[in-house]
């Protein structure tokens, strides 16, 4: 088994990870305001390989963050993957976004929901159970003072949504972790790993990321 390279750019966060055997070697990330993802990715990559001492054909497949997100920085990391996979001849694994958000939570009892902002009270969200498992398949959904107000268990929200969300879910048994703000590629490293194994691949040539909506032009990306 050689390496996997793990790539996410669904959110303002840029992250690569490069892991061996489902562990994490190396990571470089960054989150910024603005989006900086077509400057800093193809570096940090760069980075990685380097730091790590190998070369690109020491790597056995690419992962990227299929989604949901921002639609530019799914296109940058989705079209960087391709790249990759397509140069070197290796194989594509796709990981959905919020299980990588939800992955870095560690609980023992309750509910999990990653939520990814999608301006104004409207989030992608998913429900995680406490073993990691998707209870409920990911939403585009405007946020009320009534949502995931039938779960009764402690549901632990993580993600760049928390403050907004803060404002208006209110039940006693919801909690905001905000030392979890955006998904990182460190968190995908397991992930891809088992894809990889079972020989969970994409088609490279027409593979696209989900968006989960319509892309609506906007003076300011998601």
């Amino acid at each position: 088994m050689g390496y996997i390279l793990n790539i996410e750019t669904a959110t303002k966060n840029c992250s690569v990870a490069l892991a061996k055997n489902g562990e994490t070697i190396l990571c470089r990330e960054m989150a910024e305001q603005g989006f900086s993802h077509a400057e800093k990715l193809h570096l940090f990559i760069e980075e990685i390989i380097k730091s790590a001492g190998i070369i690109f054909s020491d790597l056995s497949a690419v992962a990227v963050s299929q989604g949901p997100g921002s639609y530019t920085g799914l296109r940058i990391g989705v079209s960087a993957a391709k790249g990759l996979c397509y140069a070197l001849e290796i194989p594509l694994i796709s990981v959905d976004t919020l299980t990588i958000l939800a992955n870095q939570l560690q609980i023992e009892k309750g509910i999990i929901i990653p939520m990814i902002d999608a301006r104004r009270m409207e989030v992608y969200s998913a429900i995680f159970n406490a073993k990691k498992e998707m209870i409920r398949e990911v939403q585009a959904e405007i946020l009320t003072d009534s949502s995931f107000s039938d779960i009764e268990d402690a549901v632990y929200f993580v993600g760049d949504s928390n403050e907004k969300a803060k404002t208006i879910l209110s039940k006693s048994n919801f909690n905001f972790v905000d030392t979890i703000f955006y998904p990182s590629a460190k968190e995908m490293s397991s992930i891809s790993y088992k894809k990889f194994i079972n020989n969970s691949f994409e088609d490279v040539a027409y593979f696209e990321p989900y968006y989960l909506k319509d892309f609506m032009l906007q003076t300011k990306s998601i």
